[in-house]
């Protein structure tokens, strides 16, 4: 049997609630092409630079964070 049928045995084998976290495991590992990789981070780029939320670049430190989380 090859690793191809192996897989789907497994896929097929799990409940439906696990297939999206799977979905999200094999998208990520689509990305082993270094040019999409910089591809979609230069996208990540431009999506943030032309953002238009006026609070983007607002900064926290970390004791702020923890404090608004109660995490102190």
């Amino acid at each position: 049997m090859s690793d191809r049928e192996r897989a789907k045995q497994i896929i097929d084998s799990l409940p439906e609630y696990k297939i999206s976290n799977l979905l999200l495991f094999l998208k990520g590992i689509q990305f082993d092409d270094d040019l999409e990789d910089e591809n979609y981070c230069s996208k990540m780029i431009e999506n943030y630079l032309n953002d238009q939320d006026p609070e983007k670049d607002e900064t926290y430190t970390l004791d702020e964070c923890k404090k608004e989380w109660r995490l102190d």
